[in-house]
């Protein structure tokens, strides 16, 4: 891979974040496997065991949904 990262760095932010979508969505329309880092594999692990070990910690889905509505009001 060639390219220029400096070029890009120096890119307005409109236009990083333009760029950044295009990747994004070019992502979810590939059907080739993304491998997970370990890192994150294991924050997920440990996040699961947090919640099972204290259901309370979290949010239902419901409940999660209708404070992104009131924030969006």
């Amino acid at each position: 891979m060639n390219i220029d990262t400096n070029a890009l760095l120096a890119l307005p932010a409109a236009d990083k974040l333009h760029l950044v979508e295009l990747i994004w969505e070019n992502l979810g329309e590939s059907s080739e496997a993304i491998p997970l880092p370990k890192w994150a594999e294991q924050e997920a692990l440990r996040r699961r065991d947090e919640m099972l070990s204290d259901p309370k910690l979290g949010s239902s889905h419901e409940a999660t949904w209708a404070k992104i509505e009131k924030r969006n009001g």
